[in-house]
């Protein structure tokens, strides 16, 4: 666990005021010192950023020139002279759209303030919708969102099923029959908007690091349709050579074969452990079965996991998806199975728990991801 004073002195370490860095890098530190730390005077900033106040009382004029930031008056008094007035983020005052693609036939929106509070929610079912018909849907949605929003809007995020590259194209979602859709330049020209697009599982990861106190080593994996993972090291989100990062769902778990994969394939993680094979796992066993499915699902995922918490030695392990069936005998086994499976290292141990917020963790994600792109913030 980082406490936000931890956050706070990373910023600091990572923030020396050298002049190659610009005053673009300065605003940020600005930003992202006071979404981690919460409203501070002017002057505790120069002390927490170790800049100048004269240097300080003026990046803080310009954000807010640009509603990045507000005033809340004056601090109580502490010390004699003048109290100081205090500034922070402008929460409440500017909003992000973001758009969840990866849950079972529905597309998702939501409007969200800058601390990833859902103000609004809409939706739109796909029933047997795939390819372009999604694509049409998901534009009619989006506009739906945005006539939510009761404040200027910073941007679109969208956390899609798949393979997404940097540049916001599905590389390829099956679910959704897509493949090389530029949806983060449909989505701007469509909106005039900045729009951030990632994959589910990423986009979880970046929500449960900013809003849900994450580790900066971490593996979140989302379980819903299919299997995903988002992977983080040293604070900083991996992509990989392909954007496949955390494509966990069809490697083979076992030596026992297993059942047939839509991928083709024998045995694939997702044949234990996705919502559509675990649920009929589960109607076949009874209730007599049921600690058996779950236990043996978990035990599947820990296998999975094993090697990548040990060749990067991670902190924690997170799970995303519906918790009736998450939490219990499946965490358990998951905890288990790598206590056995890799090397106990010094305190702390690995930690294994439910997501924050895992009904929004994808959508509260999405807002980190215009947070990141348009103040700095993450």
């Amino acid at each position: 666990m980082t406490s936000t004073t931890g956050r706070i002195q990373q910023h600091r370490r990572a923030g020396a005021a050298l002049p190659s860095h610009g005053r673009a890098h300065n605003l940020s530190l600005v930003l992202r010192t006071l979404h981690a730390g919460g409203a501070m005077s002017r002057a505790e900033l120069s002390r927490t950023l170790g800049l100048t106040r004269v240097t300080v009382s003026d990046l803080v004029a310009e954000l807010l020139q640009r509603d990045h930031v507000v005033e809340l008056g004056t601090a109580e008094k502490g010390r004699p002279g003048k109290p100081a007035i205090l500034v922070d983020l402008n929460r409440t005052g500017l909003q992000v759209v973001g758009l969840d693609l990866a849950e079972a036939n529905v597309l998702s929106a939501a409007v969200m303030d800058l601390d990833g509070t859902v103000l609004s929610r809409l939706t739109t079912d796909l029933d047997s919708e795939r390819g372009d018909r999604v694509t049409e849907l998901l534009l009619d949605l989006v506009q739906r969102a945005i006539a939510q929003a009761t404040a200027p809007l910073l941007g679109i995020g969208v956390g899609s099923p798949g393979i997404v590259d940097a540049h916001g194209t599905v590389l390829i979602a099956p679910n959704l029959h897509w493949e090389n859709v530029p949806l983060g330049a449909l989505l701007e020209e469509h909106t005039g908007l900045p729009t951030l697009v990632a994959n589910d599982a990423d986009a979880a990861l970046m929500g449960e690091f900013t809003f849900g106190d994450g580790s900066r080593d971490m593996i979140l994996v989302k379980i819903g349709r299919g299997v995903g993972a988002g992977i983080m090291v040293d604070g900083h989100r991996t992509r990989g050579v392909h954007s496949a990062a955390g494509e966990i769902g069809h490697v083979t778990v076992g030596t026992d074969g297993g059942q047939e994969c839509a991928c083709g394939r024998r045995g694939c993680l997702e044949t234990w452990l996705a919502m559509p094979y675990l649920e009929r796992a589960l109607l076949d066993a009874g209730a007599p079965g049921r600690e058996r499915v779950l236990t043996s699902a978990g035990e599947r995922l820990g296998i999975a996991l094993a090697p990548v918490i040990a060749a990067l030695d991670l902190a924690e392990v997170v799970l995303v998806g519906d918790v009736d069936l998450l939490d219990g005998p499946l965490l358990c086994s998951v905890e288990e199975t790598l206590a056995t499976r890799t090397l106990r290292q010094r305190d702390p141990d690995l930690r294994v728990r439910l997501a924050a917020n895992p009904r929004d963790a994808v959508l509260r994600g999405t807002a980190v991801l215009v947070l990141w792109e348009q103040l700095g913030v993450a």
